[in-house]
């Protein structure tokens, strides 16, 4: 049995049989990270018990090592993108394993393989599968054909879990940095799970923040599901609000 509950964001609670797996942790705000949504769970010292966390690249909201310090079991296995393994050990995590893209490593009963992925920064992008499913996890990639590769990899997802706000970052003359809805969907047209549930698309950079900083689509999960149902119909679309769960 797959279960999937979201957190918040991109962070999502994967179970796979008992084998819990955590995605991209945020647990915490700052002014100019605002989540704009609830977290499903306050505090790390509320998670339930792990088999692994994933980290996809070093960014505040993806990786929030400071907040995920009163997460008691310290042994918990992390595989994360090349290059933040020091971070994670300087945090008290002493289990950690970098992964570039197509290696894999194992967290408890859970096989994880690094994917491609493009950010601006260190990122990769992964594939879990245990217990007969197999769950894609974009973080907040943009929409780069490297990840294509994927369906002739792994040709039967049970899972997508795709971001979809196209955020933009202002002072860098709007540059892109994640996908937007119509690309996410793109997307599924190809990896074509049998299940996608959008990610990353409730986030703010507060009332100022969202002036002259960051610009995205916080209506991106319902702008996915009607770009998925014309480009990829193959897939049912599924909006999770932040603490419910959906069993696969």
């Amino acid at each position: 049995m797959l279960t999937v509950t979201r957190v918040v964001h991109a962070s999502a609670l994967l179970d796979f049989g008992g084998a819990r797996i955590l995605t991209d942790p945020w647990l915490s705000e700052t002014r100019f990270y605002r989540q704009g949504e609830p977290r499903a769970f306050a505090t790390a010292a509320d998670l339930p018990e792990l088999s692994g966390i994933v980290i996809s690249h070093g960014h505040y909201d993806h990786c929030d090592l400071d907040a995920l310090i009163t997460y008691p079991d310290k042994s918990v296995p992390f595989a994360v993108v090349p290059g933040l393994a020091k971070r994670v050990r300087a945090a008290g995590f002493p289990n950690v394993t970098e992964l570039a893209p197509w290696q894999r490593t194992r967290l408890g009963p859970v096989e994880v393989t690094a994917a491609p992925a493009s950010h601006g920064v260190p990122e990769v992008t992964f594939v879990l599968r245990a217990d007969g499913h197999t769950v894609f996890f974009g973080a907040d990639t943009l929409r780069i054909a490297e990840l294509d590769e994927i369906a002739r990899r792994f040709p039967d997802l049970d899972l997508a879990l795709l971001p979809v706000n196209g955020l933009r970052i202002r002072p860098a003359l709007n540059k892109q940095v994640v996908m937007d809805a119509v690309e996410a969907a793109d997307l599924a047209r190809v990896l074509r799970p049998r299940l996608a549930v959008p990610i990353h698309y409730a986030f703010s950079s507060g009332r100022l923040g969202d002036r002259v900083m960051t610009k995205g689509d916080r209506a991106g999960a319902e702008h996915f599901r009607v770009a998925a149902a014309d480009l990829a119909p193959q897939t049912t679309v599924q909006i999770l609000q932040t603490g419910q769960s959906l069993e696969v």
